[in-house]
């Protein structure tokens, strides 16, 4: 089975550009299940039922999303009662949305997690015990998880605690890819950062003279989404009947 990942899409440019990147990259990889994080696809910050939709139009078979998730309050019931939209499983579980679904890709059932960092987000419990919990309670083929947080060393940790036993631990939130994509040696693909998809002509997505404005002057400013030379990052994974991953590939894809 082949796993298309794709990374935090921002806003309408992100939305289009992995609309028109779509067909190559189905060309190209031929996955047999797409896994999009839509986060920041609403205006850049969080998502919409309007917003999901569009991705789910663009191919995605599964949407997850992080810490900008309830930004939209009209998007609680959505996330309530979709099963392809899933949201961080270690938040206080009362909350709108599920941590985790069951998709049936290249006959198989695999299970796509969501998780937050720890370290400089708020969550309700440790994400280590959160998954653990996951994986002690749920039978599945496969687990694809999505870590969704701050610093390298966590996502690094995460992806050694879940060595062996888990196919894929791929890295979103900071929106710059690292380089230390690999499959680690218990058969986990593992990488801290995919990236984004949206415009790199920005300051993680948004117009570069609002960033340095913010930062430079202390005072609040209105951010907007920036719209040049827009790219489509993500992974593919491809994984065997046991479960965990052959092999490990970068997605870096120009659009316009």
């Amino acid at each position: 089975m082949r796993v298309l990942f794709i990374g935090d899409v921002v806003g309408s440019p992100g939305r289009q550009g992995l609309r028109e990147a779509m067909p190559a990259l189905r060309e190209e990889h031929a996955p047999d299940l797409v896994i999009v994080n839509g986060e920041n696809s609403a205006g850049g910050v969080g998502i919409t039922e309007r917003t999901a939709n569009d991705l789910f139009q663009s191919g995605a078979d599964v949407i997850t999303t992080g810490n900008h998730v309830y930004r939209h309050r009209e998007a609680y019931d959505f996330l309530e009662t979709s099963e392809r939209v899933v949201r961080p499983a270690n938040y206080p579980q009362a909350n709108p949305g599920r941590g985790h679904t069951v998709v049936e890709a290249g006959g198989m059932r695999v299970r796509v997690v969501n998780l937050s960092g720890g370290v400089g987000l708020r969550v309700a419990r440790s994400p280590f015990d959160t998954v653990d919990s996951i994986l002690s309670h749920h039978e599945q083929d496969a687990v694809i998880v999505d870590f969704h947080a701050e610093v390298s060393s966590e996502k690094v940790a995460m992806g050694w605690h879940l060595d062996g036993r888990v196919a894929a631990v791929l890295g979103t939130h900071t929106h710059v890819p690292t380089a230390d994509g690999r499959v680690l040696p218990g058969g986990t693909a593992h990488v801290s950062d995919v990236g984004m998809t949206g415009p790199r002509t920005s300051v993680l997505g948004v117009k570069p003279e609002q960033a340095l404005r913010s930062m430079i002057t202390q005072m609040p400013t209105r951010f907007e989404t920036a719209e040049e030379d827009v790219w489509v990052m993500g992974a593919v994974v491809d994984v065997n009947e046991r479960g965990l991953a052959d092999s490990y590939q970068r997605v870096m894809l120009p659009v316009r």
